[in-house]
């Protein structure tokens, strides 16, 4: 019902929003605003209670349900619906989908007009001109800024991998399991989803502020963001370990850390290394565009060029990205499959 109610507060929004067509300082009166949605989401609620009562099975209902006695009367349920009423759910959907690409289009200004029209077009072409036409003067520069580039992605990479193998048990569910480690979980998890949510281009502005422009700060951000995500995916690979060699470990009586080291250990260390590698590949990229805030490497020449419109130039820069991406790529896949 907590979906339905934020499905039908949703959907009412924006067509209240379009009937009332609200000034800009309606829209931003944000606290009347969230009173209406708030009182918008509690309706949904009780509609969506009543709507399931008379057999009428709801999206939410039908996405979140889990208990298998409940999945059983739910097809029941929805054998009924087929009958009277043309899969309300389906409908319901159909809504939701149709309302959020609405709201969509109008916050990206879509607009046919604008990729047709014949100035911007004109402009395109002659960037991508320059692009197809690179000047190969700058190529020893760029090898230089390409090569700082890489170092940064791969001290960032393997200062993370520590830290993220070491935190990755302590946010890892199975590992977890009493009270106490339940809570710690808990914060581990918000802490990886916080510093996740804050995207590596922002951390490259706050270490430029702290360390100064350069590559260093280009690769403390690249760190701090590799060793949230790298411990995120190899926490959800230590919770897919099989119960049945932990509890066969803990019968001989081992302790915690031979479990780990002899249970845990070999199930996932190859694929620990397929995700560190694929991190590598990942760092590279985003290197690349951290440097166009101050995180040295080739980005912060590429912004150079690119804010003096000096398609040539940048051009060469896009060839050499894509072929040391694209060699990287090609490295980390051999390595990978190798590795099975």
């Amino acid at each position: 019902m907590f979906f339905d109610g934020i499905n039908f507060s949703l959907v009412i929004s924006v067509l209240l929003i379009y009937l009332m067509k609200p000034n800009e300082n309606q829209s931003l009166d944000l606290k009347f605003n969230l009173v209406i949605f708030i009182l918008l989401f509690f309706m949904g609620i009780i509609f969506s209670y009543f709507l399931n009562k008379n057999n009428l099975i709801t999206l939410g209902k039908i996405l979140f349900i889990q208990d298998s006695a409940e999945n059983t009367e739910l097809k029941a349920q929805q054998d009924l619906e087929k009958a009277k009423y043309k899969n309300f759910w389906f409908w319901q959907m159909i809504i939701l989908v149709f309302t959020l690409f609405l709201v969509g289009l109008q916050k990206t200004n879509f607009s046919f007009f604008e990729i047709l029209n014949k100035d911007g077009f004109d402009g395109a072409k002659r960037l991508f001109k320059g692009i197809f036409d690179p000047n190969w003067n700058i190529l020893p520069k760029a090898i230089l800024n390409i090569i700082e580039t890489l170092f940064t992605a791969l001290m960032a990479t393997v200062l993370a991998v520590p830290i993220a193998f070491v935190i990755s048990f302590l946010s890892a569910k199975n590992i977890m399991n009493s009270k106490l480690g339940f809570i710690v979980y808990l914060f581990m998890r918000l802490f990886f989803n916080v510093t996740r949510s804050i995207e590596v281009i922002l951390w490259a502005i706050i270490f430029s502020v702290w360390v100064g422009i350069g590559p260093f700060a280009g690769m403390l951000a690249l760190m701090v963001h590799s060793v949230a995500s790298l411990a995120k995916q190899y926490s959800e690979m230590i919770e897919t370990v099989t119960d049945e060699s932990l509890q066969a470990l803990q019968a001989t009586g081992a302790n915690q850390l031979q479990i780990l080291r002899f249970g845990v250990l070999p199930q996932v260390t190859l694929p620990f290394i397929s995700f560190t590698m694929y991190r590598w590949d990942i760092n590279v990229r985003m290197a690349t565009v951290i440097g166009l805030v101050g995180g040295g490497g080739i980005g912060s020449m590429l912004i150079q060029y690119q804010g003096q419109a000096m398609w040539s130039e940048v051009g060469t820069i896009i060839i050499v990205v894509a072929f040391v991406v694209w060699i990287l790529d090609q490295t980390s896949a051999y390595v990978r499959e190798s590795l099975k």
